[in-house]
């Protein structure tokens, strides 16, 4: 089965001579039909620069792209009339109200709400009480379900989403993935951008990308189950100093906070009960020391210190 998304070797740039930033370099995979495809990375990765390229918005400077297979160069119109795509930023009419703004990206497309409302009844039902309020009037979850409702009104085969969780609350970040899930079970294919490393877990494969370049593609699981190295999770009175005496003890390859803990990766042959021994000489008393299990933030942070 043909991939429905390929990109082959990407390059982006932007700047002067002078002064040059590479947003993409050399970026390659693919994404089958019907996979629910994350990529994960901080601010400045090049997630949106790619995503641009993908949706035919910005032309890459080399390499070459296919979205349900087409060119994203030579078909560029065919792409467009496939693909929702929803933008970091929401960019739909602030001073139309939600009614009219799914009905205007409904008559771009040349249909109706009427036609493909079962797509999108089950994340419409969320806003439909207030279909006759300004968009600029909502809050920050229900512009989330507004912008998704407008980039599926003319059923995609593939849908683009940059950071659509970013800025909303908790509860509004689990509903959305819970209606990605619904999506997928659709048939849609989903790419879905994120900075939140905690998201990872809901897509089926995730690339790990920084700076630009990919540093791992894998389902989640195979990802943290690549780590290979023995984490600790560390807790004491003075956290503050804690981390500054961590990063003091020769038998850890690292260490950086993590929620309400540090975490030390441990070298090789080093053991739970040197490092305790070390904290307590420099005054730790009993600090908690509990085996840990790396994540998908934990990888990450590995595979920047080895690809620095």
């Amino acid at each position: 089965m043909k991939a429905a998304v390929i990109a082959e070797n990407l390059v982006k740039t932007y700047g002067t001579k002078k002064e040059v930033t590479q947003a993409l370099k050399g970026v390659s995979f693919e994404v089958a039909p019907g996979e629910l495809f994350g990529i994960i990375g901080p601010d400045g990765a090049g997630k949106t620069s790619l995503f641009r390229i993908l949706t035919t918005l910005l032309l890459a400077d080399s390499g070459r792209a296919e979205v349900d297979g087409f060119d994203v160069v030579k078909n560029y119109e065919d792409i467009r009339h496939r693909v929702g795509y929803m933008p970091g930023r929401f960019s739909l009419y602030q001073d139309l109200t939600v009614e009219e703004n799914l009905e205007f990206f409904a008559t771009i497309f040349n249909t109706t709400i009427e036609e493909n409302h079962d797509l999108i009844k089950d994340i419409y039902a969320h806003i439909e009480p207030f279909k006759n309020r300004r968009a600029g009037k909502l809050s920050g979850g229900m512009k989330q379900k507004l912008a998704l409702s407008c980039a599926l009104i003319h059923r995609p085969t593939v849908l683009f989403l940059d950071e659509p969780t970013t800025g909303v609350d908790a509860v509004s970040r689990k509903e959305f993935w819970e209606m990605l899930r619904m999506l997928k079970s659709q048939g849609i294919t989903i790419l879905v951008s994120t900075p939140y490393m905690d998201e990872a877990s809901r897509c089926d494969r995730v690339a790990l990308v920084q700076n630009g370049a990919i540093m791992s593609i894998n389902t989640p699981e195979g990802i943290t189950c690549n780590y290979g190295k023995a984490l600790v999770a560390v807790k004491a009175e003075n956290m503050f100093r804690l981390l500054k005496d961590l990063k003091g003890f020769s038998g850890l390859v690292d260490s950086y906070p993590f929620g309400e803990y540090h975490h030390a990766v441990l070298k090789p042959g080093t053991t739970e009960e040197a490092l305790l021994a070390y904290l307590q000489q420099q005054g730790h008393g009993q600090p908690e020391l509990k085996t840990a299990k790396p994540d998908i933030e934990d990888c990450f942070i590995a595979l920047m210190k080895t690809t620095s």
